[in-house]
């Protein structure tokens, strides 16, 4: 049965998965013609649109299609292993999986939907430009850090 806790947590889920999809289709339609977009926002953030057809930071981007059709379903197991890892855990852990989980049905959302995902935040400094990322890797990497914070500092030691 599922308790209470767990159905809030899924909420959240679907509250991130939301969030994500709301900024990616905000940046869609403001594209142009081509494609494109480039924002100026300040000295160190623009935004600027590309499609990713691999996996994070675009490692992994193949041209042949049942490749990515196989990493894609390699990420759906994934995901429903983090699903379930929000039901068998608690505090900062969940938190963490369901950061993880909200970001990641938003990149397979959009890998089923376009083929692709779109990606737009750029941080920059100089002429040194980090990956260009979306609000799913940003709560797909909390969710990471939350993880890893948990196991090192708040894991008893056996």
């Amino acid at each position: 049965m599922i308790s209470k806790k767990n159905i809030y947590s899924f909420f959240f889920v679907i509250v991130i998965f939301f969030i994500d999809r709301v900024t990616k289709i905000l940046i869609i339609n403001s594209a142009n013609l081509n494609e494109e977009v480039n924002l100026y926002i300040t000295h160190f953030l623009s935004l600027n649109l590309i499609w990713n057809q691999g996996i994070a930071f675009g490692l992994f981007s193949f041209d042949q299609k049942i490749y990515y059709n196989l990493l894609t379903g390699i990420i759906i197991i994934i995901s429903l292993i983090i699903a379930w890892m929000i039901l068998k855990t608690k505090n900062l852990e969940k938190i963490g999986f369901i950061m993880v989980l909200g970001g990641s049905l938003g990149n397979v959302f959009d890998r089923i939907y376009y083929s692709r995902v779109p990606d737009f935040i750029d941080l920059h400094y100089n002429n040194f430009h980090w990956f260009i990322f979306n609000v799913a890797d940003i709560f797909i990497s909390l969710g990471v850090i939350l993880l890893i914070y948990s196991e090192i500092f708040l894991k008893k030691k056996k």
